[in-house]
């Protein structure tokens, strides 16, 4: 059996389309559904079944899913550990803010580390990256998140990252010493897209304390939501480290607020039976020395 026949498996696996997987993979769908079919045959199983107008793994599918997360991972690691350590290739999952503000001082010492190391990296939605890492399809995800939001892969924590409430210099509320809850009602807001984890814990917190509020703008680019603040009356939620420039040159201001139940923590994720290649550790290790800097 061909290694590539469970590549392509994984692939189908996780766009839960032969269509989809045939253009990631650059193969003509009659491929792929050759590929999926000698696999059945060989196993003598049903790997997929159809479930309303898309396809879904059966029992049998998603046990030989988890086998191929391993197979693939380790023909990986044979592959690193007999070639030289300093190439191979670091797939990182990742979030705009994290890929803007706080990865290029740590890619760049990694790069010095290892200059034969190709690394490839996704910027997506928090779950899309841990659902990612978990099938295999990235060796790590660096997220912005308050917990674990799946026991099945390894969290490390590696520091707390300040939300902040920006504003334009002149705005209303920059004049107040303390800012509380109540201050914020019927403020228009510049939000982050729908799938925001720290726009949807702070709309829980304004909705549970019972605080209308109006969404002017909602965009997807912490840049656009900066730009849109700076150059309007809006209000906004945004990791510290994607505003502090603009606030130490006096384009933004930071409001003077702060709320329990709005905080996120820098994580790391990882599958447990990843195997740890002298780049990843080396990224892992990377990523707490520079959190730790002022």
């Amino acid at each position: 059996m061909d290694l590539t026949y469970l590549h392509t498996f994984r692939e189908v696996a996780l766009r839960q389309s032969f269509t989809r997987a045939a253009e990631e993979l650059g193969y003509a769908q009659s491929s792929v559904t050759t590929q999926i079919q000698k696999l059945e045959k060989a196993y003598g199983v049903q790997l997929f079944e159809r479930f309303g107008k898309g396809m879904r793994l059966t029992s049998a599918g998603e046990e030989l899913l988890q086998i191929t997360v391993q197979i693939l991972g380790l023909y990986q690691e044979s592959v690193e550990r007999l070639s030289r350590q300093e190439g191979g290739s670091l797939s990182i999952g990742t979030m705009d803010s994290l890929a803007s503000y706080f990865l290029p001082p740590v890619l760049q010492q990694l790069r010095h580390q290892f200059p034969a190391l190709t690394i490839r990296l996704h910027t997506d939605r928090e779950d899309h990256i841990v659902q990612k890492v978990k099938e295999g399809d990235l060796d790590l995800g660096l997220l912005l998140e308050n917990k674990s939001t799946d026991a099945s892969l390894n969290w490390q924590a590696v520091k707390e990252e300040p939300l902040i409430l920006i504003a334009g210099p002149d705005h209303p509320l920059s004049r107040l010493n303390k800012i509380e809850l109540n201050h914020l009602a019927h403020a228009e807001w510049i939000m982050p897209e729908d799938s925001c984890n720290y726009r949807i814990m702070l709309e829980k917190v304004l909705k549970r304390n019972h605080i209308p509020y109006i969404i002017g703008l909602e965009l997807g680019n912490p840049e656009a939501i900066k730009r849109c603040v700076m150059s309007g009356s809006g209000i906004s939620l945004l990791p510290e480290m994607a505003a502090i420039d603009e606030i130490r040159r006096g384009k933004l201001t930071m409001l003077p607020f702060a709320h329990p139940d709005i905080r996120l923590h820098l994580q790391l994720v990882t599958h447990p039976k990843k195997w740890i290649s002298k780049a990843l550790r080396s990224f892992i290790e990377l990523n707490h020395t520079h959190a730790t800097m002022p």
